[in-house]
């Protein structure tokens, strides 16, 4: 077997067990996550800034610093602590490995989001649903009716399955075929996300140490979203209708992602999103993703998250297909 038969067969066990352990377990309470350390790491590095870097030019050089900072160093602490645990023992890297890796897969807590708010409401509880729904959305939950609600929870599912699922498995793919490794590069991305949505903000004060981590997501993001688009076309079994509405509506979203993974899940699951939303007592206005064929409810929701797993599990088989091909082709 040679080093990249050996290399690529780890990678495939550390893959197939980090989605496995992401299914079965996700993040345990009370254990420390990844991105709780960067998250830490970014406070204290923003207060800091602020504190001492004033001029606006010299702190977007200090946003520049942060995001290669923390996607580099993020992820060279995560290949230094799997190559530790893999010198103690192949198998001890291996484990290593799968649980760092699953930490970048969000599947399971996104499911788990989206019932914890769902539960109450399908109970009748709505003023336990808002309150459950707080935990995950930035707008405010207090007037909320059902319907809204709904819609949220569904838009939460939607624009996450992209950043919090699917991206990190498109870098976990692509990582195994380089030196830096699955573990490597997703949590590289993980490190860019987190950024973004700590920091990467157009308003005071984020808006000069923020910009370079928001355009950093976006580029990342853009691939893996588009092809996240097509895959979930071809599940819907409507591409071309799905790929039409979101050429038609996705734009009109200010994100370049967001907007688009939005409007695939609405689009191929025939409801409409998009609306008034109020944040901190102010109005905000967002477009209108996808046609209203159908309301948003509970059902509609699960739907999206099956969506979703079987997004996933599409591209791991594609992967493991590739990975065949190679070895097959290595050992002839």
């Amino acid at each position: 077997m040679s080093l990249v038969e050996a290399d690529l067969k780890d990678a495939a066990i550390v893959l197939v067990s980090a989605a496995v352990l992401d299914y079965l377990i996700g993040d345990p309470w009370g254990w420390l996550h990844p991105v709780q350390v960067m998250g830490w790491s970014i406070g204290q590095y923003t207060t800091t800034a602020f504190r001492f870097v004033k001029h606006p030019i010299l702190r977007k050089g200090a946003g520049v610093g942060l995001a290669i900072a923390l996607i580099v160093g993020s992820s060279a602490i995560a290949q230094i602590i799997v190559a530790i645990a893999h010198s103690i023992h192949s198998g001890l890297g291996i484990a290593v490995a799968v649980v760092l890796l699953a930490s970048c897969f969000a599947g399971r807590s996104l499911r788990h989001a989206a019932e914890d708010v769902l539960k109450p409401l399908t109970e009748g509880n709505l003023e336990a649903a808002r309150s459950r729904l707080r935990l995950y959305v930035g707008r405010d939950t207090d007037a909320l009716s059902e319907p809204e609600i709904l819609r949220a929870v569904f838009e939460t599912v939607a624009e996450n399955a992209v950043d919090g699922v699917m991206a990190p498995l498109f870098y976990a793919l692509v990582g195994a075929f380089f030196p830096v490794g699955s573990v490597g590069l997703a949590i590289a991305y993980k490190a860019a996300s987190t950024l973004d949505s700590m920091v990467g903000y157009r308003t005071a004060p984020y808006a000069e140490i923020g910009w370079f981590s928001a355009k950093t997501d976006d580029v990342l993001t853009w691939l893996p979203c588009r092809l996240t688009v097509i895959t979930l076309g071809l599940l819907s079994g409507k591409p071309i209708q799905v790929w039409k509405v979101c050429q038609r509506d996705a734009a009109q979203d200010p994100s370049p992602n967001s907007g688009w993974s939005e409007c695939v899940y609405a689009a191929a699951l025939e409801v409409q999103v998009g609306g008034v939303n109020y944040y901190r007592g102010l109005e905000k206005p967002k477009p209108l993703l996808g046609e209203p064929i159908r309301p948003i409810t509970p059902e509609r929701i699960r739907a999206a998250l099956r969506l979703t797993r079987w997004c996933f599990l599409i591209w791991l088989g594609v992967w493991s297909v590739g990975y065949g091909i190679v070895s097959n082709f290595g050992s002839g």
